[in-house]
């Protein structure tokens, strides 16, 4: 009988697994985090405790943290994302063993997703291991467990379409570097251009703009985020025709298709195609 592990753990995904958990650096970048989520947490509870006196610690002051650490996590997914995908195949056509694994019985979509996921895996384990930080929030307050729950799927989300981003690139690519840097475009154009482009639009157009504008900034990770926390924000730009549409909601479709389409393309391209001899 195939157990579990021999259904679910190819031989790609767990040699992936092996080397990236071998060595003391993983654990300590891990400590490293942590520490540091940790005392920007305390150091501003203790700020805001000092600063209001015997009012202490409100329910308010909770929400801000909330903000503040999901924001951080949000950077901190935007930032490794690319940087731990855009590697995974053009680093093994640089060590010429990428033709090796091509003749193994293992699937292009195999190959493709498990390199995907091994290289998600430790910023997901990173992000997952931050909940009890975030269990100071809910001593005090302020946010409810459906919003908490809301923000991890969040950054799933993202992890994987930026993930899947950096992965066709890497394909396509030959070289690791250039593909680190057009992910890293695409991740800028995608994520700043087009905010600074909704802002710019509001600005010229003095706001008759603004469906298009929240179109634009719906993409951006941060201004979907915070629509998720305050609904209102969203009627900035959604109230005249649209109301009761969310930033989110335009958010979460584009990021389904980010995830999906650069990752079916990935497994197309590959494997390189015989060209068809015509007599």
């Amino acid at each position: 009988m195939t157990s579990w592990r021999q259904k679910w753990i190819n031989p790609v995904l767990e040699k992936e697994f092996r080397l990236r958990m071998r060595t003391i650096r993983s654990p300590l970048a891990l400590l490293a985090y942590l520490v540091v989520i940790g005392l920007l947490a305390l150091g501003y509870i203790f700020m805001e405790m000092h600063n209001r006196g015997a009012r202490g610690f409100t329910p308010e002051s909770s929400r801000v943290l909330f903000y503040f650490l999901s924001g951080a996590q949000l950077v901190l997914v935007c930032f490794m994302a690319p940087g731990l995908t855009a590697g995974v195949i053009s680093g093994e056509r640089e060590k010429q063993t990428l033709n090796i694994l091509l003749t193994t019985q293992q699937s292009s979509t195999t190959i493709i997703l498990s390199k995907l996921v091994s290289a998600l895996s430790f910023m997901f384990l990173i992000v997952f291991a931050t909940l009890p930080v975030y269990s100071i929030v809910f001593l005090f307050g302020g946010i409810s467990p459906a919003q908490l729950v809301a923000v991890f799927g969040f950054y799933l989300l993202v992890m994987v379409a930026l993930g899947s981003v950096g992965v066709l690139f890497s394909t396509l690519l030959k070289k690791t570097v250039v593909s680190l840097i057009v992910t890293y475009g695409v991740g800028l154009f995608l994520y700043v251009f087009t905010g600074l482009a909704a802002i710019f639009l509001m600005a010229v157009t003095n706001g008759s703009a603004r469906v298009l504008s929240g179109v634009l900034v719906s993409i951006n990770p941060l201004a979907a985020m915070i629509s998720i926390f305050e609904p209102n924000f969203s009627n900035e730009f959604f109230n005249g025709g649209l109301d009761g549409l969310k930033l989110w909601h335009l958010f979460v479709p584009v990021h389904l298709l980010m995830a999906v389409i650069p990752a079916w393309l990935a497994i197309r391209f590959l494997r390189p195609r015989r060209k068809v001899q015509t007599a």
